[in-house]
């Protein structure tokens, strides 16, 4: 069984910084491909960033350079920093790992692979 917990989410200002966590536990391997999304109300959810089983990583293109995904597999933890926040950035986010665990992915796939989920942070950015 499949456990992804999110941590991390407040309230801050627009500007200002937070570090999202995600802790996942079960039958993942250490370096499983993940990513987090995000839903703001009344929008569609939205993949924020991937990191891939090979490291490789990927952003919307409205976080990039200011959002810094990583993880680390000694610790079993997903990570975002995301500093420079501004009020489109409110929303719930989620941490998911792919749907099929046991494969390699050499770079971030199709949200349609992500199969687990959290059950969501919330972060609100106020201006």
């Amino acid at each position: 069984h499949v456990q992804l917990v999110e941590s991390g989410g407040g309230s801050v200002q627009a500007g200002g910084s937070l570090r999202l966590s995600c802790v996942w536990s079960g039958h993942i391997a250490s370096r499983p491909t993940m990513a987090w999304f995000r839903q703001a109300p009344g929008k569609e959810r939205e993949e924020v960033a991937c990191i891939s089983s090979t490291f490789v990583t990927k952003y919307t293109e409205s976080v990039a350079g200011r959002f810094t995904i990583s993880r680390d597999g000694a610790k079993n933890a997903l990570y975002l920093q995301m500093s420079g926040l501004k009020p489109g950035d409110t929303g719930m986010y989620y941490c998911a790992s792919v749907q099929n665990l046991g494969r390699v992915y050499a770079s971030c796939p199709a949200d349609n692979e992500f199969g687990h989920w959290g059950r969501g942070t919330q972060v609100t950015v106020s201006s």
